[in-house]
């Protein structure tokens, strides 16, 4: 295909508005945020373009108010499963014939209906329904989102760009066709941009989608579709449902017609869907696509050469942005015995300034964890160590679910650095700090590589060149995306693809062309421009 092909607009990252106190941005968000607080929502699926309504009616709340009631959504059943897989294969053909500009344009609009007359809706209905502050759903909402939509729209150009080549009298080349069936996204509630990504990045490559979000990010799945809608996506492609997950997935995987899945959730629950597929691997018309991103206990590995003042930054944003709950938080830091006094001082000074509430106030860097269960699971870690002989809760630990379900961030100390909270997945504001000899750097970092079962994020922090090179090495298999100097959180598309190995996942990595690659299906194609009269060949005489 001609070079032309990639030169489409937009492949740039968005720029994230700062939200100061006070101006026009901040209050425009806050207003639009009070005036989706105060709706009741009924929220429909989304099959075949149409809103479906059903007679079972499940309430939403919002995990910083869970008394505060914000109205309910539909939940469907295995027949508006089968709806939506009849309806994303019947408009299979009309998508797939459509051309590729004509499909990166529906994308595009959808990036700037986001970045103007939608960012505050879907900034403001993820921090009512998934409790992230202004600046948290700006980078993910909004920013991360509108990145994805527009860089895809780029890394489609260049893999559709990309030909084979060709000998004198023949002319070879690729055609990038969907996967033969529907796909199915599985998206958590955690990032609203991944939610969005999972079913438009297959959809862009002309699949059709079912998509089953997370029960708690149904407000932003909403204003997605609303989006997508708007931007032109045609009836079928995307259909979007509220149904039980379990189910679903039984019969989702069961279908002849499966192609691919998409995934990002627990690593339990990818796991039993990876064995359904197999389990069913000879019902399939082809052998499905399985892209999955799971979990992490993602650490911070420190050098006694490192700025203390920048681990300690580190630690505080990397731990306790969005309460714990991204997937690359920082969870584990190993730390030299002769940096730690410094370290603890400045982070305990640091969480003396961190506020604690509702995402109405643009002031509270820390909000709700996202459900009850979380908020007890949490709750559990920090009890368990307050009563442990070999833990100590030496920063925060109070929780409230009085209102909503809050955890204060919260530092253990350990001297084991088997303890529970240094090597099992919580998924919430709470970091465990191993205090390690300096002259252990080498067997700290071995112990880094084999305590978890993850392989997602993790940093080193060093001014020591030779020892970030040794970490380097020795930590290659630890971390799916791996940061020097830098806490483990905040990859951004088309500059840190995301995602991880071992049992955080396929490594598909998110923002970037290798993604995009598992969502076709190669065909190559040979013409021979005259071709040969008689089969013996010239050895022959």
């Amino acid at each position: 295909m001609s070079k032309a092909i990639s030169q489409v607009p937009f492949a740039v990252n968005e720029p994230v508005r700062a939200y100061e106190p006070g101006s026009p941005e901040v209050k425009s968000l806050i207003s639009t945020y009070k005036k989706m607080w105060s709706e009741k929502w009924e929220i429909p699926m989304f099959i075949n373009g149409q809103a479906v309504t059903t007679d079972e009616k499940v309430a939403i709340s919002s995990p910083q108010d869970h008394k505060h009631d914000l109205g309910f959504y539909y939940k469907g059943t295995m027949q508006h499963v089968d709806d939506a897989i009849n309806t994303a294969l019947a408009a299979k053909e009309k998508w797939n014939k459509l051309g590729w500009e004509h499909r990166a344009a529906i994308f595009l609009k959808a990036a700037e209906l986001i970045a103007g007359p939608y960012r505050d809706r879907l900034n403001a209905a993820t921090m009512i329904g998934q409790s992230k502050n202004v600046h948290q759903a700006e980078i993910d909402a909004a920013c991360e989102f509108i990145d994805f939509l527009r860089y895809n729209v780029e890394f489609m150009t260049e893999i559709y760009a990309e030909q084979p080549v060709s000998d004198a009298g023949i002319w070879n080349r690729s055609e990038y066709r969907p996967l033969e069936g529907f796909c199915f996204a599985v998206t958590p509630f955690n990032f609203t941009a991944i939610a969005g990504n999972l079913p438009t990045c297959m959809a862009m490559m002309g699949n059709v989608v079912v998509w089953k979000p997370s029960n708690s990010q149904v407000l932003s799945a909403q204003v997605i579709m609303e989006v997508l809608i708007e931007a032109g996506l045609p009836a079928g492609v995307i259909n979007l449902i509220f149904t039980d997950g379990k189910e679903t997935a039984e019969k989702v995987l069961a279908h002849p017609d499966f192609a691919g899945l998409h995934f990002t959730g627990s690593t339990s629950v990818f796991q039993g869907m990876w064995k359904m597929i197999g389990d069913n691997i000879h019902n399939y018309k082809t052998y499905p696509r399985i892209v999955g991103e799971t979990g992490g206990k993602d650490f911070v590995m420190v050098h006694h050469t490192a700025n203390p003042a920048a681990v300690a930054t580190a630690l505080v944003r990397g731990a306790f942005e969005y309460q714990g709950q991204k997937c690359s938080a920082a969870s584990r830091a190993y730390i030299p015995k002769s940096l730690w006094a410094e370290v603890k001082e400045i982070m305990g000074a640091q969480l003396k300034t961190v506020k604690m509430g509702s995402p109405e106030d643009p002031s509270n860097f820390v909000n709700a964890v996202i459900h009850e269960a979380s908020f007890k699971k949490c709750k559990g870690y920090i009890e368990r160590a307050e009563q442990a002989s070999d833990a100590t809760v030496i920063f925060g630990g109070k929780c409230d679910d009085s209102k909503g379900w809050f955890v204060e961030p919260t530092v253990i100390e350990t001297t084991n650095p088997q303890y529970e909270s240094v090597c099992e997945e919580i998924f919430g504001p709470i970091l465990t700090i191993y205090i390690y000899e300096d002259a252990k750097w080498e067997e700290t970092l071995k112990l880094v590589d084999q305590t978890s079962i993850y392989s997602l994020t993790g940093s080193i922090f060093a001014q020591d060149r030779y020892a970030i090179e040794e970490a380097y090495n020795a930590l290659e298999n630890a971390a799916g995306n791996f940061y020097i100097n830098d806490k483990p959180t905040g990859a951004v598309v088309g500059q840190q693809p995301f995602g991880g190995a071992r049992a955080s996942g396929t490594n598909d990595k998110a923002g970037s062309k290798m993604n995009l690659l598992r969502w076709t299906s190669v065909r190559s194609i040979k013409e021979t421009f005259v071709s040969p009269k008689d089969y013996k060949y010239p050895y022959l005489g």
